[in-house]
């Protein structure tokens, strides 16, 4: 007979599988060399059951890292099954195979599976961004002239780094014969595998001080009580169909139209306790450019990031435990050979940008169904790959440029943050400027620029880089030509832009995604940040907030009459009178 457990000793360990995953994220945050992990936290770690089923997540690393873990786990198996090997102690497998469940491949994973009484019982793992991956230029991340999976950089599908405990130093070797600063990454991945064992270690210790028949009905209880609040809080929306549809800018200079301005469409379907979300009417995969998203690893988790935190949003409902209880009662489609599930060979690794605009266009559906519990439009991200040559060989630095919020139900948006399914840090300018031949020589909030709405969307940030060296870049973005949308009366926000000042004094403006160029010493990149779409009505802003977003800068005082009818005196304060008396005309003119 399965075993009865009660809810307090189920949520005990619970809340010890939670603290695993978090000290597995703290000890890879430690051990790490590069500052894409240290400083950024671009890493994942969790807790998965040996059927591939999520059990606990590190709180303080990104969705888009976590989540996927056990996408990797159900990768491993089905892999190693295919070539008729198993799972056995001591074993570490690695894997990055992105139409096997893996983010894409930059995010390498490392399993380290845990026994009880000779079973397999689960997983400790870990998965991280690493600064290059020997794909066919420099870096990791703006590889967007990559023409298949081949040209994005080796490939690991469940190869055994340890294969009962010994050490495979062939695979070792061929990673730091064939990547660029092989010293950072195998740094950051010995780090990882640290961190695996660890957990493995911490997650053994629990099952034995509980009994494995107590520990199994405790995951299931939890996952099964995730489940109940999921379907709780689905059950509150209105049945019905919910459609969104976005753009991509894709390759914006391109002169081929099925590379550029490429629909996103979301449909979420509510029945009862279930949602299921089609992803039908999203553009065709684009065979020869890497903004393919893996269906599993990248799609998914915008999805269920995405209903997560407006269904369940933790500043309402405190504590959500995050395992696989809270995916049943989701279902996602997506048609083969589009950009939401392409098919192999497809190249997928500057699939980011592209898997944000997934979660913002179900946003976009939700806002029908629940408009109190979203934001307008997110202002979308981008990332450079900085890199060069010294005389100790290659240098590599990946800098994740922030998007911005949307307004809300109640407050204005996020200003200089990643959003959705990244949530990673930025890199201190001492950092950056100790470690790299680099000079951050701007940093600040963009002014007068954001979506006016009741609630204002959130501002983009201004960042400057100057290379004190002969170097290149390469640069992965979207948002410069479609504007974040608006909602309930606001007012679109503002597109992102990037402009590359030569030492010379000329200036360039750069599309959203920009193959490895060629970068003197004293050129500098000029990255201006997207502004969220405005929420609600900009006529309802109340006057006070509008004084006090002149006066940070935030609005123009033109701004403040032209959007929001609101009057300020030489002052600052604000003139009641003709701001009463401009609103009701602006009012009237909109009814004619």
């Amino acid at each position: 007979m399965p075993e009865t457990i009660d809810s307090i000793t189920a949520s005990v360990i619970q809340g010890a599988l939670e603290n695993i995953a978090v000290e597995m994220g703290h000890k890879l945050m430690r051990m790490s060399y590069s500052s894409i992990i240290r400083e950024s936290e671009d890493f994942g770690a969790a807790l998965v059951d040996a059927e591939g089923r999520g059990l606990a997540e590190s709180a303080q690393s990104t969705p888009l890292q976590s989540g996927p873990i056990p996408g990797y786990v159900r990768g491993i198996l089905k892999t190693l099954a295919a070539r008729g090997d198993g799972v056995r102690p001591g074993d570490v497998i690695m894997h990055n195979d992105a139409y096997a469940g893996a983010s894409h491949g930059p995010d390498v994973g490392f399993a380290v599976p845990v026994f009880h009484d000779g079973n397999l019982v689960a997983f400790a793992a870990t998965t991280a961004h690493h600064l290059d991956i020997g794909a066919l230029s420099p870096g990791s991340c703006g590889i967007v002239d990559a023409i298949d999976a081949f040209a994005e950089g080796l490939q690991f599908k469940a190869i055994k780094v340890y294969d009962r405990g010994a050490r495979n130093d062939a695979v070792w070797q061929l990673l730091r014969d064939n990547i660029r600063v092989s010293d950072l990454v195998v740094g950051d991945m010995e780090a990882q595998i640290a961190a695996a064992r660890i957990g493995a270690e911490r997650l053994a210790a629990l099952i034995v001080r509980h009994g494995y028949r107590r520990f199994r009905a405790a995951c299931g209880a939890v996952m099964d009580y995730a489940e109940r609040l999921m379907r709780q809080a689905i059950t509150a929306l209105p049945d019905g169909e919910y459609r969104a549809e976005t753009r991509i800018d894709g390759f914006a200079d391109s002169p081929d139209p099925t590379k550029r301005h490429l629909p996103i469409v979301a449909t979420v379907k509510v029945k009862g306790d279930e949602i299921k979300v089609d992803l039908t009417g999203t553009a065709p995969q684009v065979p020869d450019r890497p903004i393919n998203m893996p269906f599993e690893g990248t799609v998914d988790v915008a999805v269920w990031l995405t209903i997560r935190s407006v269904l369940l949003d933790t500043a309402v409902r405190g504590h959500i435990p995050v395992n696989d209880g809270l995916l049943r009662p989701i279902k996602i489609t997506a048609p083969p050979g589009t950009l939401a599930n392409p098919v192999f060979p497809a190249p997928t690794i500057a699939r980011f940008c592209t898997g944000n605009a997934v979660a913002d266009t179900v946003m976009k559906a939700l806002a029908q169904a629940v408009p109190g519990q979203v934001s307008a439009g997110i202002g979308n991200l981008k990332v450079i790959a900085f890199s060069g040559m010294r005389e100790i060989g290659h240098w590599v630095h990946m800098e994740i440029f922030e998007g911005s919020y949307g307004g809300r139900n109640g407050t204005d948006g996020m200003d200089a943050v990643d959003t959705l399914y990244a949530n990673t840090r930025n890199n201190p300018i001492e950092d950056i400027e100790t470690h790299l031949p680099l000079r951050v020589s701007r940093y600040e909030l963009r002014e007068k620029a954001c979506g006016a709405g009741e609630w204002r969307g959130g501002l983009g940030s201004v960042r400057e880089f100057e290379y004190l060296v002969d170097g290149g870049a390469s640069v992965e973005a979207d948002g410069h030509e479609f504007a974040p949308w608006a909602f309930s009366g606001g007012a679109q926000g503002r597109p992102a832009e990037l402009h590359f000042l030569r030492r010379d004094g000329s200036a360039q403006p750069l599309p959203s995604k920009v193959p490895h160029m060629h970068v003197e010493a004293g050129d500098r990149f000029v990255c201006i940040g997207p502004a969220g779409g405005g929420y609600g009505d900009p006529l309802r802003r109340n006057p006070a907030l509008v004084r006090d977003d002149v006066a940070d800068g935030v609005v123009s005082a033109a701004a403040a009459q032209e959007e929001y009818g609101v009057v300020l005196l030489a002052s600052g304060e604000v003139d009641a009178a003709r701001t009463e008396r401009l609103r009701r005309e602006m009012e009237a003119a909109r009814g004619c």
